[in-house]
């Protein structure tokens, strides 16, 4: 089969990744699951990992297949399956667990000890077929594209996780803030609408960014580069601050909006990365305010996302490509020029 392999690390997204010819998987272990990829979202986290960010956080043996956000439908099962069979259409959490660990027992399904991540530590889904276990396949209801959901197993979980987190938190009337409306945010700012009724201000450098959260649900808009950020806030909460904030950029003119914009008690999720948290302790004792981290979500979060989609409450911006535009697609992407989220589609 067909499957697009990161031999090297390198910045130059315009050759980081080669279309090889390379077995096809079949489910050795009772409990496995081949699927036949019918979509797989582009990330940004797959430029970090054609850069090497993430070699100092997990062992990667390359080549290996990227790609993390699939869909698709079951082509094989191991002889312990019983949630899905051939034929069934699939979303894939991109963490495949033990189900036997404290944190897997505990429903923290991204705290297992004995994890496999697809396309960051193991062979993803930027191929014909992936191989993956039953617990790590959520059913997709008829009608349903997998094509169209593929993304929702990493950029719509992560945003989803996020949001509830912040959402228990939110009364109605607060204010809530999403930084960056691009692949991860526009979900983000649908998921907030559809689980709150706080007001949501979407902050964006992009127009085109601006219009997609106002049609996702935004309240309030702003341009950095036109306004700024922290005396627009302030002006919206009386001083008061926003009870949450939700970072989909994760740089460090980001990170650094906390004090000025969150409010005491507050949380400013960080949820993008690539930046750093450059903030005086004086500040989050004063403000009472807390940094909080966000990868990906549980397998129940993902079920959770997809009656969403299901009820119509979240929908992707998507453009489709061929598996032979893939570095095209990094490039683009490493450049900012795809608005919502990016699905190759193997042959």
């Amino acid at each position: 089969m067909h499957a697009a392999r990161l031999h090297e690390y390198t910045e130059d997204m315009s050759h980081g990744l080669s279309i090889d010819e390379v077995e096809r998987p079949t489910a050795t272990h009772p409990n496995q699951v081949v699927v036949d990829v019918e979509g797989a979202g582009w990330c940004q986290t797959d430029n970090h990992i054609i850069e090497g960010m993430w070699t100092e956080y997990v062992e990667q043996d390359l080549p290996m297949t990227l790609g993390h956000e699939n869909a698709g439908t079951v082509a094989e099962v191991g002889s312990a399956v019983t949630l899905v069979e051939p034929g069934d259409p699939v979303v894939c959490h991109p963490v495949q667990t033990c189900g036997t660990c404290r944190p897997c027992r505990q429903g923290e399904d991204m705290y297992c000890e004995n994890q496999s991540f697809n396309g960051l530590t193991t062979d993803g889904g930027f191929a014909e077929y992936l191989l993956t276990t039953e617990r790590a396949v959520v059913p997709l209801p008829d009608g349903v594209d997998p094509i169209d959901i593929a993304p929702h197993a990493d950029a719509g979980i992560t945003a989803y996780h996020a949001a509830k987190k912040a959402t228990r938190r939110l009364n109605p009337g607060d204010i809530a803030v999403v930084i960056g409306v691009g692949g991860l945010g526009h979900i983000g700012v649908q998921c907030l609408d559809a689980m709150s009724a706080a007001d949501i201000v979407a902050v964006d450098l992009k127009d085109a960014a601006l219009d997609l959260a106002e049609a996702g649900g935004a309240d309030h808009t702003v341009n950095p580069t036109e306004s700024d950020v922290p005396a627009v806030l302030d002006s919206f909460t009386d001083g008061v601050g926003a009870a949450q904030v939700l970072d989909f950029v994760g740089a460090d003119e980001t990170t650094g909006y906390a004090p000025d914009i969150v409010a005491a008690g507050g949380d400013h999720h960080v949820i993008g990365y690539g930046g750093h948290v450059h903030e005086p302790c004086q500040a989050l004792v004063n403000g009472e305010f807390s940094y909080e981290g966000n990868i990906v979500g549980r397998y129940a979060e993902l079920q959770e996302l997809v009656a969403l989609v299901e009820r119509g409450d979240v929908e992707l911006r998507t453009e489709r490509h061929d598996l032979d535009e893939i570095n095209e697609v990094a490039e683009r992407l490493e450049h900012g020029e795809i608005e919502g989220r990016a699905v190759i589609v193997p042959p």
